[in-house]
């Protein structure tokens, strides 16, 4: 699947991410910020939303391989509702002196 030599790097001009050849093949993505993964989470992630496909490491669909629903960023967590909001006011202005 992979189309990168094992023990080269090779980063894209757009994101700035590295993906490294592995054995066998296989590809490591290296993102910025947290564990390695895949070309499928780097899709759901990032590469789906750039405005310049073209110059895009990570466009080919048979490259990526099959995208899964833990690929994508998760919902936030919700907070609930604000306790105290009236005692604050309740989104209305101070009183005026």
């Amino acid at each position: 699947m992979g189309t990168i030599l094992p023990g080269t790097l090779k980063r894209c001009s757009l994101c700035q991410v590295e993906i490294r050849g592995l054995a066998g093949g296989q590809e490591q993505v290296i993102f910025s910020q947290g564990a390695p993964g895949t070309r499928a989470k780097l899709w759901a992630r990032v590469c789906q939303y750039v405005k310049e496909p073209q110059r895009c490491l990570n466009q080919d669909v048979t490259q990526r391989g099959a995208v899964q629903v833990d690929d994508f960023y998760g919902e936030p967590p919700s907070f609930g509702p604000f306790e105290g909001a009236g005692a604050l006011g309740g989104g209305e202005p101070p009183a005026s002196n």
